[in-house]
């Protein structure tokens, strides 16, 4: 079993930066897609980025080029930097894996087939 904590986010306006951590403990798999999401007031909950065990990476396509996902395999620890924050990047943020996910693209920057969740922390970004 994997349990993830998440930590980062609140407010900040928009051009500003933001920096996502999320910790993981527990059963940590060497293959894995591990991917950020994020729910808006009233929309769905989104795929925002994503990284394989392997290095692979996938952004959606509203954050491409503003967001950068990363992580620290010595600490087990899931990072989003994200820079040039819009208002519409307004939402709770959460961290998810997919324990085994590597065989499918992640180039949309969406994991599949979730198997654990963090808490989530909300992102509010003002004009």
């Amino acid at each position: 079993q994997v349990q993830l904590v998440e930590s980062g986010g609140g407010s900040v306006q928009a051009g500003g930066s933001l920096r996502l951590s999320c910790a993981a403990s527990g059963n940590v798999p060497r293959n894995y897609c591990m991917g950020w999401f994020r729910q808006a007031p009233g929309k769905e909950r989104e795929g925002v980025a994503a990284i394989v065990s392997d290095g692979r990476t996938g952004y959606a396509g509203s954050v491409k080029g503003r967001f950068t996902i990363s992580k620290d395999n010595a600490k087990t620890t899931l990072y989003l930097q994200m820079n040039s924050l819009k208002p519409e990047d307004t939402a709770t943020y959460y961290c998810a894996i997919d324990i085994g996910g590597t065989w499918y693209p992640v180039t949309s920057g969406s994991c599949r087939g979730l198997d654990a969740w963090c808490q989530g922390t909300l992102v509010t970004v003002s004009s």
